[in-house]
């Protein structure tokens, strides 16, 4: 299929739903982790002028989930055919280029799009600023242990630190091989900037923001969420170990 001015992609995940301009904007935000809610995936040619006001009055900006499915009618894109992503074997069965104007209830799965891991950081400041460290955490999609890391980073701010944070994680996935990574953290500054929700003012972090958004680029899949300090616990502690590290230290712990 074409990706030409006037199409779109709807892409359904759970219970929400998000409207994107380009493939290349779809791709990156239709999270592979097995831990996800099914996801489904489909292109429209063009988009009506009713329908792009509603979505634009429920909040639906920069292609963000905002909306619910129990909110949209089964036809308020028009047509709708099915994009060519990866699918789950159960769904290959369908022609790839059928029509379909399906209900929302009916899922295309999407299947795990090369290799994939969770990312958890964090950044602790002695003294904001003082002395800091940034922390890191690598798991498996079931949740199992990949690799703890920790880096020193001399005097910095707690903003900064978890800058650092998330770049050490997003670096050792890249080297790793790995194409779609899930990253949770408990700043929602770092992901509220990074999701371009908040415009970054500081410039002390506009460039660590610049490196962040580098590598998240370079996966095929990449999602961000926010989440609460007790859910972070392992990437703190990596991050308040690495305070006493010397700047530019970084230490890695590789579970066997």
């Amino acid at each position: 299929m074409k990706d030409d001015k006037e199409s779109f992609f709807v892409v359904r995940k759970g219970d929400l739903v998000g409207v994107y301009k380009n493939l290349s904007d779809c791709q990156a935000q239709v999270g592979s982790s097995i831990c996800d809610p099914p996801v489904s995936v489909y292109k429209g040619c063009s988009m009506p002028k009713d329908t792009e006001k509603y979505l634009l009055s429920c909040g639906i900006r920069n292609a963000l989930y905002s909306i619910r499915a129990s909110d949209l009618t089964g036809d308020i894109f028009g047509t709708l055919v099915p994009c060519p992503f990866p699918q789950h074997p159960s769904a290959r069965g369908e022609p790839s280029g059928e029509t379909m104007t399906k209900k929302w209830s009916q899922e295309v799965a999407w299947s795990d799009y090369g290799r994939t891991c969770t990312l958890e950081f964090d950044g602790a400041s002695k003294g904001n600023p003082g002395q800091a460290g940034a922390g890191a955490v690598i798991r498996s999609n079931d949740g199992s242990m990949i690799c703890r890391l920790r880096e020193g980073l001399g005097i910095a701010t707690n903003n900064a630190a978890e800058y650092r944070g998330i770049i050490l994680g997003l670096k050792y996935a890249l080297g790793k091989g790995f194409t779609g990574i899930q990253v949770r953290g408990d700043s929602n500054l770092v992901c509220m900037q990074i999701q371009g929700l908040w415009k970054v003012k500081n410039q002390n972090i506009s460039g660590l923001y610049e490196e962040a958004k580098k590598l998240k680029d370079r996966f095929i899949s990449f999602e961000i969420n926010h989440v609460l300090r007790d859910l972070n616990s392992e990437a703190d502690a990596q991050a308040n170990l690495a305070v006493d590290l010397a700047e530019g230290q970084i230490q890695e712990e590789i579970d066997k």
